[in-house]
């Protein structure tokens, strides 16, 4: 199977990325694992154009269908290897592969979730008892006792940043004792963060509300953070050799290229900022660069034909 660009990863990014790729009358598809952290979001309201907000799963279903709608083929597999031979990179999903001349890893970020079982995991995160990111729903979270599970510099800030949404915000340790340092302390104490060691174990909901056992007994919070880190799947671009950060983002230039030639990134797995909008951005500025890539190579002429069956 040959194709000009392939996008891996179907999210906001890898969509947005498939729409401008097949507007530019390229060659275009899109491999997803059905694993976007976008299909998690119950309600977004951070999203221009929807003003009653809209569900991650609700837009992905939209932007893969203006995607279908230009041409772009969609392959539902895992990409577990990708290599490069001369001028063409060659994805493979199980026994398929997929040869294209361009390619875009739009993979994203895993959360690190707290030690807690799935079913009570989904649940709380569809009932808004557990959020992962305070930059998109702070706001809902507004006057709320909210709990934030973590420590270090990851954790201080978090709860630091949910105090501009409530008076009433708890840090507690995920394992066992905190491990902040004085000056953090010191700013939590003096804007008012509660301050409980850990472990912060056996979770349970009940009346809209969601509990842990910790170092201060039973508590219970309307809403939770955790703030454990999470897990950047870049591992298709670091077997190909391309610069990443130490955190493992793949490290891009001012057009989202990689280091290596012909391999572009958008979205989390270049930079946690866990924003749609930004990996939406990111997505126009690689697509727009991977046309213009191929159009070096080969002048990209419209041919009446090919118009006709599109």
């Amino acid at each position: 199977m040959q194709t000009d660009c392939l996008v891996i990863g179907g999210g906001p990014a890898g969509l947005t990325a498939a729409i401008y790729l097949a507007r530019f009358r390229l060659r275009t598809m899109v491999v997803d694992a059905g694993n976007s952290r976008a299909a998690l979001i119950p309600r977004t309201h951070n999203q221009a154009g929807f003003p009653d907000g809209i569900s991650g799963k609700d837009l992905l279903a939209r932007m893969r269908q203006q995607a279908d709608r230009f041409g772009v083929e969609f392959c539902d597999a895992h990409v577990a290897r990708l290599e490069k031979s001369d001028d063409c990179f060659v994805a493979w999903a199980g026994s398929t592969s997929m040869r294209a001349r361009t390619v875009l890893i739009a993979t994203g970020i895993s959360n690190i979730a707290p030690a807690m079982s799935n079913d009570v995991h989904d649940k709380a995160l569809r009932a808004g008892q557990l959020r992962y990111c305070p930059v998109c729903d702070g706001y809902e979270a507004s006057g709320q006792r909210i709990a934030v599970v973590g420590t270090g510099a990851r954790g201080a800030k978090e709860a630091e940043f949910l105090r501009s949404y409530s008076d009433d915000v708890t840090l507690i340790a995920s394992r066992g004792r905190h491990e902040l340092a004085p000056p953090e302390r010191a700013r939590l104490n003096s804007i008012g963060v509660n301050i409980i060691d850990g472990p912060a174990r056996d979770f349970e909901l009940a009346a809209a509300k969601i509990g842990l056992l910790c170092a201060a007994g039973k508590c219970w919070f309307d809403t939770m953070y955790p703030a454990l880190g999470s897990k950047v799947h870049s591992d298709l671009a670091i077997a190909l050799g391309a610069n990443c950060t130490d955190e493992d983002c793949i490290r891009v230039d001012s057009h989202q290229a990689t280091s290596v030639p012909g391999l572009f990134a958008a979205g989390d797995v270049v930079l946690g900022l866990d924003q749609i909008s930004h990996a939406i951005g990111e997505a126009g500025v690689a697509a727009t660069a991977m046309r213009n890539r191929l159009a070096a190579s080969q002048p990209l002429l419209f041919e009446a034909r090919a118009l006709a069956e599109a």
